[in-house]
């Protein structure tokens, strides 16, 4: 199995974004592309009339006032002001070269992104990204365009095969300040990475970056990063480069495996949840279009 997807399987995609069908009031059956747009329209927008309520409609836009002196539901409503940007800031370290279930890290990652850039580029927005983590090719920035330029560069950059020997480099927060200098302010920045890491240090870049744009976090996840499996003697790369060799049939060092996984997804948790960032893992084992309607509905659905 190949660690990078297909061309034609990223093109794919755009297709099962529009077939998704139209946003419905039953979260269930809401569409990517209906919950995408309900979710990061907060911003840009001019205020245009107040009408009738109608089944569908986002009750969070409810015009009370007007709702309490006539007793039948009305809410407001709004007009695009401007294009938005939206970049996605795909992981492409050698640690996603990994999955045991489903598929690779770096394919999934790849359709998550696929997937959103889609959906972004149906909606009229302004699609680009950012490749960090190779260290053969360094940190790549598409700026974002409307014509689906910078997209298509994206995709195909996205399948290109990435260097797997040299050791990790962890430049996370080197990627995020790039993607806040290099992106005007307002957009929506979704970060696609492998998040099984030290975040501590990420607090401060990302409390700046969420001053001047929308951020969503995706960590991509691999069954065997939380439970590591009983397979005996293993030898495992580390992200220096280093060899260790686990016993795996080991019960002790099983559990403090699980315990120290939990500690950093407690901790990453801990830190969206102080800066107001939408989390929404996405699993190698896991139907990705599916998994990002889940999250974005776990998220941002009705209250």
């Amino acid at each position: 199995m190949s660690l990078y997807p297909h061309i034609d399987d990223l093109l794919e995609l755009r297709h099962q974004a529009h077939t998704l069908g139209l946003a419905s009031h039953h979260l269930v059956n809401s569409s990517f592309s209906g919950l995408y747009a309900s979710v990061f329209r907060g911003t840009g927008l001019d205020f245009e009339e107040v009408r009738e309520y109608r089944e569908g409609d986002d009750i969070r836009n409810m015009e009370w006032n007007v709702t309490a002196r006539t007793n039948v539901p009305h809410l407001k409503t709004f007009s695009e002001e401007r294009e938005r940007s939206v970049v996605l800031c795909v992981d492409r370290g050698p640690h996603m070269s990994f999955g045991t279930r489903g598929t690779f890290k770096s394919i999934q990652a790849a359709k998550a992104a696929a997937l959103l850039g889609w959906a972004a580029s149906r909606l009229h927005d302004r699609v680009g990204g950012m490749l960090f983590g190779d260290t053969e090719q360094g940190m790549q920035y598409f700026r974002p365009t409307k014509d689906r330029r910078a997209l298509w560069r994206l995709l195909h950059a996205l399948t290109q095969e990435g260097d797997t020997q040299q050791p990790s480099v962890d430049c996370l927060s080197e990627a995020l300040q790039q993607a806040d200098r290099g992106t005007a302010t307002g957009a929506l920045i979704f970060v696609i990475a492998d998040m099984n890491r030290e975040i501590l240090g990420l607090e401060q870049t990302l409390g700046r970056l969420c001053q001047h744009h929308t951020l969503v976090l995706l960590p991509v996840d691999d069954p065997a990063d939380q439970t590591l499996p009983e397979m005996g003697r293993v030898t495992f790369v580390g992200p220096d480069g280093k060899t260790i060799e686990i016993d795996t049939s080991n019960r002790q060092a099983r559990e403090r495996y699980r315990e120290a996984w939990q500690e950093r997804r407690q901790l990453l948790i801990s830190l969206t949840n102080r800066l107001g960032i939408p989390l929404m893992p996405v699993a190698t084992n896991e139907e990705i279009h599916l998994a990002l309607t889940h999250g974005l509905a776990r998220h941002f659905g009705r209250r």
